[in-house]
């Protein structure tokens, strides 16, 4: 297989510096394909076809053991089990960015679970999105540090503006 969707390469799709210094195997089984071929589809060639600019992955699938290696969740849609997640780097290429990937995603797809990660006043460190055919949750949510902790809670524009620094005093 050489592409996932039009504008993801397998390779893409795959990519691990992880991966490739400890030799993990990380290939996709045929079930796993499904679920990263219908997220593809579903949220990120919509995306990329509205802001017609290349969006860099930061990461997509991970196998069991790769997923273990770099401390993932057990539960983790990179797994692509029962979904698949894709964390998406507008910033990377200075053409769009990150918040102005998540407003779209947020306002007009369909998706399982919508992640601001690593949010602070310089902005968003990246998206993860993920999508799960016929279960979505349409569930956003932010990611931050707090006191040297990981903060995950729901989504609200005004905590979004408040991290940001770009809420009105």
């Amino acid at each position: 297989m050489k592409r996932i969707s039009e504008h993801i390469s397998w390779k893409e799709a795959v990519n691990s510096r992880t991966a490739k210094k400890y030799n993990i195997n990380n290939i996709p089984t045929k079930e796993h394909l499904v679920h990263m071929i219908e997220l593809a589809k579903e949220v990120f060639e919509p995306l990329r076809e509205y802001f017609d600019v290349p969006i860099y992955i930061s990461s997509f699938y991970r196998s069991k053991e790769l997923n273990c290696k770099i401390g993932g969740s057990d539960t983790s849609q990179h797994l692509a089990n029962n979904g698949a997640a894709i964390d998406l780097d507008a910033d990377m290429y200075g053409k769009i960015t990150n918040l102005g990937i998540f407003n779209y995603i947020l306002n007009n797809l369909e998706y399982d679970q919508l992640i601001a990660e690593a949010v602070n006043e310089k902005g968003l460190g990246w998206v993860h999105v993920s999508y799960n055919e016929g279960n979505n949750r349409n569930q956003p949510l932010i990611m931050y540090h707090e006191e040297g902790s990981l903060v995950y809670e729901y989504y609200t524009e005004s905590k979004l503006n408040k991290l940001l620094g770009t809420d009105e005093k």
